[in-house]
């Protein structure tokens, strides 16, 4: 029994003794200082930033990646059990049935509360 804990405590030290030394290689071989100022300068997309640079953006846009989000874990959902609908039965067809009308009342949410609206 003790040796399956060391054996999780060896994994456990080379878990942490990898990062640990990909971090010190990188300190070890990264240049130590700039000789160009233009190098440490912000950029966007090479081209020098004029006027603010903190745009807001609207929550719409996050939105939309939410309701788009809630839909791909769906189809992640959906897919397997299309695939073995004959042999699952009854039970997890209504157990599906569930988790699309589940779904349906959170789209009915995000559109009544303007998530959807592309303005």
């Amino acid at each position: 029994m003790l040796t399956d804990y060391a054996t999780i405590g060896l994994f456990f030290l080379l878990a942490i003794s990898f990062p640990l030394a990909a971090l010190g290689l990188a300190a070890l071989v990264r240049p130590r200082s700039y000789f160009n100022r233009e190098k440490m300068m912000p950029y966007e997309c090479g081209v020098d930033t004029k006027g603010k640079t903190w745009v807001r953006f609207k929550v719409n846009y996050f939105l939309y990646a939410l309701v788009f989000l809630a839909f791909e874990v769906e189809t992640i959902f959906l897919f397997p059990w299309a695939v073995k609908f004959n042999c699952l039965g009854l039970f997890a067809f209504i157990e599906m049935i569930i988790f699309l009308i589940i779904l349906l009342v959170g789209l009915l949410y995000a559109w009544k509360e303007g998530a959807l609206e592309w303005y």
